[in-house]
């Protein structure tokens, strides 16, 4: 029987980076909400998101897999950041969305309450990748074998030119929107409400998943697919920590970063740390090659 190879370092280290990024994205962002005037934020935000994008096709040229994973990662943080929040801000205020209240306290930002309508601009992006790829998620891989059956390699034989910056753009911000949608949907009173059974089980659901998903993470070699597995694990385990805060299960100091100043720094920190350890171990093994 063949042994099976654990690599637990990498996997850590992948999942602490991608992790951290979750927590320190929130805090920027209320940062500049709070120290920006309104338009210099929202001409922030937009620089922001193009930024993210430059750096996701610089990806496409570089060399070595997990640099481009690197660049896509970080890219695509900056672009849903500052053109998907920002943007939604941005036409939230400027048409008047008014947040939800409950006890003079607001428990959703009118940015995340738009965002649902979104749900088929989310549809028509995965019915391209089920119906015209063959790639390397298991969720979609899972759809394809469910709906076509034998039929599978004929009607999605081959996979899209790859470029791992690509990749890893499209994952980080598509898996976000999914899930986003998923908790507005759960949120809201006229479906479920934060309080209702089937929005504990999502929340227990995602947790027992992201389990199951961090220990195949264990077992990947590579440092660059452990990186963009690790994007999908951290994501989905974010899912229960939202609906945990959500319910004040818990404190979710990243939203108070100005009173949490130490914590957040010290994520920062590491996940500066982190960061430049991959990329120098990137680095010297293509020197070695």
């Amino acid at each position: 029987m063949e042994k099976k190879e654990f690599y637990p370092w990498r996997t850590i280290a992948s999942f602490l980076l991608v992790l951290f990024a979750m927590p320190l994205g929130h805090a920027l962002m209320i940062l500049m909400e709070k120290f920006m005037e309104e338009g210099s934020m929202h001409v922030a935000g937009f620089l922001m998101g193009l930024v993210g994008l430059i750096m996701v096709i610089v990806g496409v040229m570089v060399k070595g897999d997990t640099r481009q994973t690197l660049w896509g990662l970080f890219g695509g943080l900056l672009f849903w950041t500052g053109w998907v929040e920002f943007l939604f801000m941005y036409y939230a205020r400027r048409y008047g969305v008014m947040p939800e209240m409950e006890n003079g306290e607001i428990v959703t930002k009118p940015e995340y309450l738009i965002l649902p309508a979104t749900f088929g601009l989310w549809m028509m992006i995965m019915t391209m990748y089920v119906f015209s790829t063959k790639n390397g998620c298991d969720f979609i891989t899972w759809i394809q074998k469910v709906c076509f059956g034998k039929k599978q390699n004929e009607i999605a034989p081959h996979a899209m030119t790859r470029h791992t910056s690509i990749v890893t753009f499209m994952e980080i911000n598509t898996m976000l929107w999914a899930l986003y949608l998923l908790l507005m949907f759960c949120y809201d009173k006229n479906f479920l409400g934060d309080h209702h059974p089937v929005t504990y089980l999502v929340g227990l659901g995602c947790l027992i998943g992201s389990v199951f998903m961090f220990r195949k993470q264990l077992r990947i070699a590579a440092w660059g697919a452990n990186i963009r597995m690790a994007i999908a694990t951290v994501i989905i385990f974010w899912t229960p920590v939202e609906i945990l805060g959500r319910i004040n299960f818990f404190n979710e100091f990243w939203t108070e970063p100005d009173k949490y100043a130490l914590p957040l720094l010290v994520i920062l920190l590491v996940f500066v740390a982190l960061g430049i350890y991959f990329w120098l171990k990137s680095a010297r093994r293509k020197t070695k090659n």
